[in-house]
C-alpha cells in the first residue's frame, strides 16, 4: 500500500524536475535568440509541454490525489514528450554530432551544443518517466478493479421494516 505512494511520489518528483530543467534551458535559449516565433516553434512547443507537465506533476504530488488513477493523462503527456523529443532531435541535425554523443561537450564554457543535448536528454528522461507512470498506473488500476469485482456480492436488505 505504501510502496505505490512512494513510487508515485518519486516518479512525479522526477517528472517535475525534468520539466523544470527543460523549461529553464530552453527559456534561456529563447531569451538569447533573435529568431521569430515561427522559427522557434519547436522550442515553444517543448516549453508548453514542459509547463503542462510541471503543472500536472505538481498537482499530483499533493498527498490527497490518488497515486496512479491518472494513467490516461500520463500516457497523453508521455506522447507529447516523445513528440517534443523527436522535434528537438530533428532540429539539432548533425551540427553538434550525434544526439547521444557526449564526448564533445564542455561543462565550464558557454557550450550551446551541450545545453541543447541536455535539453534533448531531459526531454527523453521525462518521456520515460511519464510512460512508466502510465504503465504502472494502468496495471495498478486494473489490479484494483479486478480485486473489487471479484468480491462476493451480498444481498442488501430492503428499505422497508423487518417483519421480525
Amino acid at each position: 500500500m505504501a510502496f505505490d505512494r512512494i513510487l508515485s511520489f518519486v516518479l512525479r518528483a522526477a517528472e517535475l524536475a525534468f520539466g523544470a530543467i527543460v523549461a529553464g534551458l530552453l527559456g534561456h535559449f529563447l531569451d538569447n535568440s533573435n529568431a521569430s516565433a515561427w522559427a522557434n516553434g519547436r522550442h515553444i512547443y517543448t516549453i508548453t509541454v514542459s509547463a503542462l507537465s510541471m503543472l500536472l506533476a505538481l498537482l499530483w504530488l499533493l498527498p490527497f490525489s490518488s497515486a496512479f488513477v491518472h494513467w490516461p493523462v500520463d500516457l497523453f503527456i508521455s506522447i507529447l514528450w516523445w513528440v517534443a523529443f523527436g522535434l528537438l532531435v530533428d532540429i539539432m541535425g548533425n551540427g553538434c554530432g550525434g544526439v547521444f554523443d557526449w564526448s564533445n561537450i564542455a561543462i565550464r564554457n558557454n557550450d550551446a551544443c551541450g545545453r541543447f543535448k541536455a535539453v534533448i536528454a531531459f526531454a527523453f528522461l521525462s518521456a520515460i518517466c511519464w510512460l512508466a507512470s502510465a504503465v504502472i498506473g494502468f496495471f495498478w488500476t486494473r489490479r484494483r478493479t479486478n480485486a473489487v469485482a471479484d468480491r462476493p456480492v451480498r444481498q442488501r436488505r430492503g428499505w422497508y421494516r423487518s417483519r421480525v
